[in-house]
């Protein structure tokens, strides 16, 4: 699979913001699947591409998130600390090197293997970002408080797992990649 490019007409792309990332404006043209022509404006939102894992100790049950503030979950009415898997941006790292950078960061633990298990854009109407998905089982350990590097404030919390899915029931973990994982680990990994 790859970009229909006969579908779509670039005509213009206007830079409207670099500060933190890149927020373009495009008009384009889009054949319909009727057929006709139609000219569209959208803005895009590239913050570069991403990886989050999910570890976990398969004999304890137990998995390992952080929990940060997050400003645009502040502004849009939450208390903007969130819980959720280890997660970056790849930099100039491949998924697998990103992902481990960001394990020992984040969480300061190494994984047993990390597993790929998906890839997926998260909100494809407006943000370019393309998220790589791991898992990856850690022996168990003590397991430190908090986290981060470069000013990152993170609170690193062992769950039970079923804990975590209870989380995600009751709405105290929102976090859409979080909730993924959490579930693929459900279903192909923690079965009772």
């Amino acid at each position: 699979m790859g970009q229909i490019v006969d579908r779509v007409k670039i005509k213009s792309s206007t830079l409207l913001s670099d500060d933190w990332f890149i927020l373009k404006k495009h008009h384009f043209e889009y054949m319909r699947s009727d057929g006709v022509w139609q000219e569209q404006t959208r803005e895009t939102y590239d913050r570069g591409n991403g990886a989050t894992i999910l570890p976990y100790n398969r004999a304890a049950r137990t998995v390992v998130l952080v929990k940060q503030f997050r400003l645009a979950a502040y502004v849009n009415g939450h208390d903007g600390f969130l819980i959720e898997a280890c997660a970056g941006l790849l930099d100039s790292d491949d998924p697998d090197t990103a992902i481990k950078r960001e394990l020992a960061e984040e969480a300061g633990l190494e994984v047993l293997r990390i597993e790929k298990v998906f890839d997926c854009f998260m909100s494809p109407g407006s943000v370019t970002e393309r998220l790589h998905f791991y898992i990856g089982e850690y022996e168990k350990c003590e397991i430190a408080a908090r986290g981060g590097v470069d000013g990152e404030d993170i609170e690193i919390l062992e769950l039970p797992f079923e804990e975590a899915l209870a989380m995600v029931k009751s709405g105290e973990i929102l976090d859409a990649k979080t909730i993924m994982l959490l579930q693929y680990l459900q279903l192909h990994v923690m079965k009772n």
